[in-house]
């Protein structure tokens, strides 16, 4: 599942002379929307390895639309009740179908007992690289069918669990924890149709750059995602960010596919574009 957060650095010189924190900069939240779009991507990835294997095992039928690319190899094994994928991406990489790439490999394990209503999927990663970044770490994802105030029928709601190292390839290192809700609002019933899926995010994270600073990210509106758009960013709902003193209100729009959102900081909006 799911992940979204805007955390932001600042050096010496960027300090008031009051010694209060600097201001957050949208270049720093684009930076930070990088981070994003890996914690997302690699969620997908994790809950589709589920999702197909469940489906095989029930047998269900339908043309095979994965969110995995061709290019990408998996070694299935079951041991002991547990499924063990690797998902193997090479030395080159692949580009997913939303643009971004990946190469290394995913381990994705989870329990043979299709028929528990709530089910554990974990994985980690072996020299596995998102758009260059290196991740390092493990995450768990509790994955549960139930009513929700969202969504009153039956369907897939998971909570990702958060705890990633992250390497920009500039040497710099981030650190991301925190927990989401990721709620499946449509697809649920076509596992075999990634392209139909909708779903909604909520909950909060921290994030550790690479000076110490440590910043906390609250969605305040539920964030809304659509498989369709081909991109690893919201298109709606709002996150809220503070640092210290300084803080930031990200809106992701009104549900259009793109990669634009607002930031408001001390009362001024302006529009820029994530994927800068």
């Amino acid at each position: 599942m799911i992940t979204l957060s805007f955390f932001i650095s600042c050096n010496s010189d960027e300090k008031t002379n009051d010694g209060s924190s600097a201001k957050i900069t949208n270049e720093e939240i684009i930076t930070n929307s990088k981070i994003d779009a890996s914690v997302e991507d690699i969620t997908n990835i994790a809950e589709d390895q589920f999702n197909s294997q469940l489906n095989i095992t029930a047998k269900a039928g339908g043309p095979i639309k994965n969110f995995l690319p061709s290019c990408a190899t998996i070694t299935t094994v079951l041991t002991n009740n547990t499924w063990t994928k690797t998902v193997d991406f090479g030395i080159e990489g692949c580009t997913l179908n939303n643009g971004n790439t990946v190469k290394g490999k995913m381990v994705v394990s989870f329990s043979n007992d299709f028929s528990s209503s709530t089910q554990t999927i974990s994985y980690t990663f072996e020299g596995f690289y998102h758009n260059g970044k290196k991740l390092q770490g493990s995450k768990s994802i509790v994955r549960t069918i139930k009513e929700t105030n969202i969504l009153v029928t039956p369907h897939p709601v998971s909570t990702a669990s958060i705890d990633l190292t992250i390497t920009f390839d500039d040497g710099k290192v981030y650190t991301r924890k925190g927990s989401l809700v990721k709620e499946m609002t449509s697809g649920y019933d076509t596992w075999f149709d990634w392209d139909d899926n909708a779903f909604v995010v909520t909950g909060s994270d921290t994030t550790t750059f690479p000076n110490g600073d440590t910043f906390s990210a609250e969605i305040t509106t539920p964030l809304e995602f659509k498989a369709s758009c081909r991109k690893s960013f919201a298109v709606k709902g709002i996150v809220s960010v503070t640092k210290n003193d300084a803080s930031a209100v990200i809106d992701y729009g009104n549900g259009e596919c793109n990669t634009l959102a607002t930031v408001t900081k001390n009362g001024v909006t302006e529009e820029i574009d994530l994927k800068k």
